[in-house]
């Protein structure tokens, strides 16, 4: 089917099951990597910007802001390009560089609030965003706070009910704005009354409480020094639940080199939750896995061994737990052993040639 614009490929992404240990629930991922951009996000930005047009509040040739860690970002300088609005990405240096050259290759403008400090700054972030949109006039989308953003993703629901009818019992989701779970939870809830909703966020998140500390997991959590997002539905979430960066990371590189799938840092995480919790409630269960986003961008951190190591984030435990939930290879076949997985991780890291 012939499309006229690249906003109208969004959605109708696809399922994949993964190979789980016998006895196990079913785990399905919905790879939300095969819209534009490589992320659910785009979803939610085009629906910001559609209900911004329909109420008449982002004129023509308008300039739209937002806060970002990245994927939120990247939609968003796309739907401009598209429709010709400027965009101007408030971001700080928590999110990924190939992140920050998507924003850019569509055309958006970043203001780094951050300068050279490491690390993640929500709540400077979004004081920026609404001071500048105030003082140049323009339109803060403010995803954190704006309906449009869980209405975005009604559609995903719709899809996921298309395909799977009323046969999911679980879905899991990560957590930063609340966005997504919160929008295709409520959507799906409507037609599926007894579904569980399962919200992950990172160790050092606060949105399920505990305390707070640093982690590495981008696009996901929120600090304790940033405001919970009003987009979060806590009566919604059935449970809260919280990953380590090590569970999440390992879950990724297990899944790239065992299966082939490239999954995003945060999306590890919840993989790796949902399939811990596989192992408890029988074959005749599905769970749904929400991947936010494929692990093209994170090569330089999440599949690069040296900065794995630096970091500590390896860990022999997480890998031998998953070679323990999930088969090593689809339908039977051979695939690496735990040992094998170890011993290539453990292999000096090699540069690329410039001629490769």
């Amino acid at each position: 089917m012939i499309k006229d614009r690249v906003s109208d490929l969004i959605g109708r992404t696809p399922l994949l099951r993964l190979a789980v240990a016998d006895g196990a629930a079913t785990v399905l991922l919905k790879l939300e990597q095969f819209n534009p951009t490589g992320t659910a996000k785009i979803r939610m930005a085009r629906n910001m910007v559609d209900e911004a047009e329909n109420q008449g509040l982002l004129p023509p040739g308008g300039w739209l802001v937002e806060a970002t860690s990245g994927n939120t970002g990247l939609g968003l300088a796309l739907i401009a390009a598209e429709r010709g609005y400027r965009f101007t990405a408030v971001v700080d240096n928590h999110s990924s560089v190939d992140k920050l050259r998507g924003m850019l290759a569509y055309g958006a403008e970043l203001f780094n609030i951050a300068g050279d400090a490491e690390g993640l700054a929500t709540a400077e972030r979004y004081e920026a965003a609404r001071k500048l949109a105030a003082e140049q006039g323009a339109y803060l989308t403010a995803q954190d706070s704006n309906p449009g953003n869980p209405n975005g993703y009604r559609p995903l629901a719709r899809e996921l009910h298309d395909d799977l009818g009323e046969d999911i019992h679980y879905l899991y989701g990560a957590v930063g704005t609340g966005g997504s779970l919160c929008g295709a939870g409520r959507a799906l809830r409507e037609r599926i009354p007894d579904l569980k909703i399962i919200g992950v966020e990172p160790m050092g998140s606060v949105n399920f409480g505990g305390e707070e500390a640093p982690y590495h997991q981008s696009g996901t959590g929120t600090p304790e020094v940033s405001e919970i997002c009003e987009v979060l539905d806590h009566d919604l979430i059935d449970e809260g639940i919280k990953v380590s960066d090590a569970e999440a990371f390992e879950t990724c590189r297990y899944l790239a080199r065992n299966f082939g799938v490239l999954i995003g840092g945060s999306a590890g995480g919840v993989v790796y939750k949902a399939l811990e919790r596989a192992q408890s409630v029988g074959p005749e269960t599905t769970i749904v896995v929400l991947v936010c986003d494929g692990g093209e961008r994170y090569l330089d951190t999440v599949f690069n061994d040296e900065w794995m190591a630096e970091n500590g984030l390896s860990d022999a435990r997480v890998v031998d737990r998953l070679a323990s939930m999930l088969r090593h290879a689809p339908d039977g076949g051979i695939g690496k052993s735990t040992e094998e997985s170890r011993l290539f991780a453990a292999l000096p890291a090699c540069q690329p040639s410039a001629r490769s």
